[in-house]
Formats: C-alpha cells, sequence, structure tokens
C-alpha cells in the first residue's frame, strides 16, 4: 500500500483538489487497491471547513468526484503513517519544519510552488498544477 498525502497551507483548496484528482487518476489506472490518499493543512486556519467553491466548482468541471472533506491540520500520526508527504508550496515546508523539527519525508509536489489560489483566483492555474504534479508522482510510484 502506498500512502500519499498532499499538504498545503489551510487544506480548503491545494491539498483536497490534488486528494481528489489523485484518486481519480489512481481509479481510472485501477490501481485504487494500492493507494491511500488523503490531505491536510499545515497551518490551523481553516480547521473543519469544507473544500473552497472555486476548488470545488474547478474539479467538478474537470468530472472529478469530489467527497466530503473538512480541513485538519497533520498530526504526528499522518507522519508516522504516511510514506509520501507532498507540500505545495515553500511557505507550507516552514511550518512542517516547525511543527516536526528533523523530519525529512516532506517533499516538494513540483520543482516550483503552487500559487495559492485562494490569493490569486486563478484556479484553472491550479488545476494545470496539480494534474501536472500529480502525474508525475503517480509514474513515480506505480
Amino acid at each position: 500500500m502506498k500512502k500519499v498525502l498532499f499538504v498545503c497551507h489551510g487544506n480548503i483548496c491545494r491539498s483536497p483538489m490534488a486528494e481528489f484528482v489523485m484518486k481519480d487518476m489512481v481509479k481510472k489506472a485501477g490501481l485504487s487497491g494500492q493507494f491511500q490518499i488523503d490531505s491536510v493543512a499545515a497551518s490551523r486556519e481553516e480547521l473543519g471547513n469544507p473544500i473552497y467553491t472555486p476548488a470545488r466548482r474547478e474539479l467538478e468541471k474537470h468530472g472529478v468526484p469530489v467527497e466530503a472533506h473538512r480541513a485538519r491540520q497533520i498530526t504526528q500520526g499522518d507522519v508516522d503513517g504516511y510514506d509520501h508527504i507532498f507540500y505545495m508550496d515553500s511557505r507550507n515546508l516552514r511550518y512542517l519544519r516547525q511543527l516536526f523539527p528533523g523530519e525529512n519525508k516532506f517533499r516538494s509536489f513540483l520543482d516550483r510552488d503552487v500559487a495559492d489560489p485562494w490569493y490569486s483566483g486563478d484556479f484553472t492555474q491550479t488545476w494545470l498544477d496539480i494534474t501536472e504534479g500529480c502525474r508525475k508522482i503517480l509514474e513515480e510510484l506505480k
């Protein structure tokens, strides 16, 4: 079982988008039984909130199923339980290093920051970045 966790600031835009895109890609590849996929926040700012409506709309526009979701912050149990933990930007990594000093499981989702659409409003670009990153991760982990 490959355990994959996505991390963004609030767990309402980028990381749940990555979670649902990756679940959809894995399902379409016939690999659902081989993966456990989830998403979390680095911060506590959005705890309990659902996926942001424009993020949900972007996923639905591309036919990606969106499950029930409530933002939650990463825990030590997540760090211990997931093999592959991907953060969306360097700010997320700073938070993760403060929360879990010395931990070396954290990897960048892409070789660049994924812009936060909460601020940019550009969910199309985020979609492109998320699908690119998920394709690369799936290829790597297959």
